[in-house]
């Protein structure tokens, strides 16, 4: 029997992504991690590109230590690898950390929470990628709070993020139809899988990254996925 996969030949069958859906967010992306890169979910490389840019040229001897929150398979991990010393993925998934190192061997690999990382005063520079969906709006304030204390005065936290769509835009209520049809889920089915939409988006980002007391830019992301669209880099400097 021939089984249906959505993302191409080395992508995930929907039996597989169904399995995912109903576990918890932790064993789902356990289950997902061999084939992630292999479906639209995964950040693409020339995005991460456009933002680890700004960053300067590689060999910056500044850039000592660099982390990539919530890393997932590696695809921020391993070009940040190229501009620092030494790197760091912290993840809650051991399946996609088990991916994160064979892309990038001689990282250093921590499970754990992006709400409360191990790390302070630790990091030159922070990035994030793909990952703000798997965090309850409630909870950003904790991520900002969690980053900001994992990185040295003057540390760089680099992610991508958006403006929200437009009120009577179709993917503004197709993004709305699904963070519906997931809380239906999370109430039905225990324990949660968090994976929401228009989280962490401008302007609300910018103004949490600015109460914890980071120096806040954003750049329009021409890189791309990002090319004719509202994304944008945010590079926030901590005081």
């Amino acid at each position: 029997m021939t089984l249906w996969r959505p993302y191409g030949a080395d992508g995930p069958t929907l039996s597989e992504l169904a399995q995912q859906a109903w576990s918890s967010t932790d064993r789902g992306y356990d289950l997902l991690a061999p084939r992630f890169d292999h479906t639209p979910f995964r950040t693409p490389d020339d995005v991460v590109a456009g933002a680890l840019a700004l960053l300067g040229p590689a060999g910056n001897e500044r850039l000592q230590r660099g982390l990539d929150v919530c890393c997932g398979t590696g695809a921020g991990l391993a070009q940040l690898h190229g501009r620092c010393h030494h790197v760091v993925g912290l993840d809650r998934s051991a399946g996609m950390l088990l991916q994160a190192r064979t892309r990038v061997p001689d990282a250093s690999l921590v499970r754990g929470d992006a709400l409360a990382m191990p790390f302070v005063a630790t990091f030159d520079v922070a990035c994030s990628f793909g990952a703000f969906g798997h965090i309850f709006v409630a909870d950003e304030r904790r991520l900002v709070a969690s980053v900001y204390a994992a990185l040295k005065p003057g540390g760089r936290f680099l992610f991508v993020t958006a403006e929200s769509p437009p009120l009577l835009s179709k993917a503004r209520w197709m993004a709305h139809a699904f963070n519906a049809a997931m809380r239906v889920r999370n109430v039905v089915k225990q324990p949660a899988f968090v994976m929401y939409y228009l989280t962490f988006l401008l302007p609300r980002a910018t103004r949490l990254l600015a109460e914890a007391g980071f120096a806040v830019r954003t750049h329009p992301l021409t890189a791309g996925a990002g090319a004719g669209a509202r994304y944008v880099v945010v590079d926030a400097q901590k005081s």
